[in-house]
Formats: structure tokens, C-alpha cells, sequence
């Protein structure tokens, strides 16, 4: 089988990463768990520029999922991007799921960088684990941008959005095992999704969803019991930009948001966009991130 994406694609990757001041660094959280973060080169490094952290959704990974995004802010900001526990290079041997442990890591991590604010900015997975950590940190994450998500994922929401899809369980749509079911998860998840020939979308699923046992428990960890949801109160801003014909978490699961957290939250949504909002409409994305970053860090 031709190794693109491992051969070519990736290199290509870490060829424009690096033009942009982007570096990859492996980082040991603690004793077996290890993980990779992109962060600005030592050159390109100015402690005067507002610290952004990306966090990706349950596809690919950290660098691949936010190239749009590191090209239009790494000139202005420091912007940092973490593939997730067994994701990209990033694993741990611990039994241990929960989205408290992988906050607990991600702010290790960022902290070995000396990183002490930040803003968060998620998609699907990511953005919860955003919420999570503002609310374990609320002293280091200062703003909080998330798309495609829910603050916290009860049973009734998966449920309801599991249902809008056709899935019964998020392991058989978020890590699928066949060339049709990756063009399946692709036109769901996006406006415009890729057209990739047989050989490519074969080579695409064996580089970008490998640990399936692991993220599957991830994703039994990420669904929480409707009677276990802590109140929706955050000290930090909160903006939600949502692609606006999601069809996973729908219009309704934003606005829902919304209201629970009041004048808190701004709530935006982007035309011809899907659930994948910052690579369906990445210009428009970026300028709304770029508006909400400007305020924050006035």
C-alpha cells in the first residue's frame, strides 16, 4: 500500500508548520504518558504574544486538524497544538479516561512551556474537554471558543444526537473501519467533504485511526450520566461558532448552551458550514477567531 499521508502528506505538514514558526516537541506528562504538542520555534518565540491552545476533534490529529488556523494567528499569537491521548504521537500507558486526567495532562504539558494563560478553542471532543478544563483552571484559561459540542455530553444528548445521524453508539461513527465508512463520516461531519481516491481513504484510515480499544474508551468516558452534569457557570467568556447546518450537534445543542449560560455566552453561527465549521468555512472561521481574540486580549 502507498503510505501518502506518511510519506508525503505529513512531511508536506511539517514542511509548512515550520515556515509558519511551528515546531513539534515531545513532552513526558509523567511517568508513561507522553505527549506531542506543536509550539512556536525558539526564534519565533515573544512572550508579548497572547497564548491560543487548539484542541482537535476525534479525527486525525492535533496539527492536521488546525493547519488553517496556525497559519492565519501564529504571526500575531503563540498558538500551541496538542494531539489529544492516543491520537498522533501522544499516549499513556494508565487506565485512566477521564476528561480530568486529560485536562490534568494538557496543562503539564503547556505549563513545561511556561504557559500560564491561555485561550481554548475546540472542536467536538476537544471543545468539552476545553469547558473541562476552564473549569479545573479557571485562573489559566482566560476565554473559551468552542464548536460542535456540548459542555457536558449527557446520555439524552448523545441519544438525540447519535439518532440525527443514524449511528447507535459513537465508536461506529467516529472511528470507522472501511473506505465507505470514512466517506459516510466525512459527509456528515463536513459541507465539503474530501473526494479521496480508494488507495488514499485506505491509507487515510490506517495513519489517522489507529488505538481503537483506547479511544473507544474515551469515548465511553466522554458521555456522562444526565444526573451527574455540574451547573453551567464559567468565570470566562464563552463563544460558541457553530456551523449552521450541523448535522451532528444541531443549531438546537448551541442555542441550548446559550441560554444555560446567559450573557456569558455569544453564541455565532457560519453559513455552508457543518459540524467540521473551521475547515468547511476556514476564512470565515478565522476572522470570527481572530474578532473574539483581539477582545479578549485588548
Amino acid at each position: 500500500m502507498v503510505k501518502i499521508f506518511a510519506a508525503v502528506v505529513k512531511p508536506m505538514v511539517r514542511v509548512m508548520m515550520k515556515a509558519y514558526g511551528m515546531k513539534p516537541k515531545l513532552v513526558e506528562i509523567e511517568p508513561g504518558t507522553t505527549m506531542r504538542f506543536w509550539i512556536p520555534c525558539k526564534s519565533k518565540t515573544n512572550p508579548a504574544k497572547p497564548n491560543i491552545v487548539f484542541l482537535h476533534g476525534f479525527a486525525t490529529d492535533g496539527i492536521f486538524n488546525w493547519q488553517s488556523q496556525v497559519q492565519a494567528l501564529s504571526g500575531k499569537y503563540s498558538v500551541y497544538v496538542p494531539d489529544l491521548l492516543f491520537f498522533g504521537a501522544s499516549t499513556t500507558s494508565k487506565p485512566e479516561r477521564s476528561m480530568e486526567f486529560h485536562a490534568e495532562c494538557l496543562v503539564k504539558g503547556l505549563r513545561s512551556f511556561g504557559v500560564e494563560k491561555f485561550t481554548v478553542a475546540g472542536l467536538s471532543y476537544g471543545a468539552t474537554l476545553g469547558f473541562r478544563m476552564a473549569r479545573m483552571y479557571p485562573g489559566m484559561v482566560q476565554c473559551i471558543v468552542a464548536s460542535g459540542t456540548a459542555v457536558e455530553l449527557t446520555e439524552s444528548i448523545s441519544r438525540a444526537s447519535l439518532q440525527n445521524i443514524g449511528y447507535s453508539t459513537w465508536s461506529e461513527f467516529l472511528m470507522p473501519d472501511s473506505t465507505k465508512g470514512l466517506t459516510t463520516f466525512f459527509s456528515i461531519a463536513s459541507q465539503k467533504p474530501p473526494s479521496l481516491p480508494e488507495f488514499a481513504a485506505k491509507d487515510f484510515l490506517k495513519e489517522f485511526f489507529a488505538n481503537r480499544k483506547e479511544r473507544d474508551e474515551l469515548l465511553k468516558a466522554w458521555v456522562i450520566n444526565d444526573n451527574d452534569v455540574a451547573p453551567c457557570h464559567y468565570s470566562q467568556k464563552v463563544y460558541l461558532i457553530w456551523g449552521e447546518d450541523d448535522k451532528i450537534f444541531k443549531k438546537e445543542v448551541a442555542e441550548n448552551i446559550k441560554r444555560q449560560l446567559g450573557e456569558q455566552a455569544n453564541l455565532e453561527f457560519i453559513k455552508d458550514a457543518g459540524h467540521l465549521v473551521h475547515s468547511d468555512q476556514p476564512s470565515e472561521y478565522n476572522q470570527r477567531l481572530k474578532n473574539i481574540l483581539a477582545s479578549v486580549n485588548k
